[in-house]
């Protein structure tokens, strides 16, 4: 299968570089199947690129494969983006865009419910 991660620089050999920033699946090396994607990321760099790289299914792997968002995936989100690490080695998922963020904020923050949210998955 092929991914894609958009950035500033080819990045030959990706790197997990642990740091407070968290995002939607915690601290990794953030890629994408959609090559359409890894492009949008790379436009916010002044020198756009998009790395390609080749995986292979790896049994020994602890995944946590997401198939769409739902109650299961806002909770580990919204746990990862409060620093909370996760004994995964590999997560596959959505990553909520701009409008999908606004509401996960929104629910960190108190301001909305499950239920709302369940509206926009």
């Amino acid at each position: 299968m092929k991914l894609f991660r958009g950035t500033y620089r080819i990045i030959k050999e990706p790197k997990i570089i642990k740091t407070k920033y968290t995002k939607d699946f915690c601290t990794g090396f953030y890629c994408t199947k959609l090559s359409s994607q890894a492009e949008k990321w790379s436009r916010k760099f002044p020198t756009p690129v998009v790395s390609v790289y080749e995986y292979q299914n790896d049994s020994s792997l602890n995944i946590k494969d997401f198939k769409e968002m739902n109650d299961e995936w806002l909770d580990f989100i919204v746990s990862c983006r409060a620093g909370r690490s996760h004994d995964y080695d590999l997560v596959i998922g959505p990553m909520a865009d701009d409008q999908v963020y606004n509401y996960v904020a929104d629910f960190i923050n108190e301001l909305t419910t499950i239920k709302s949210f369940s509206l926009i998955a």
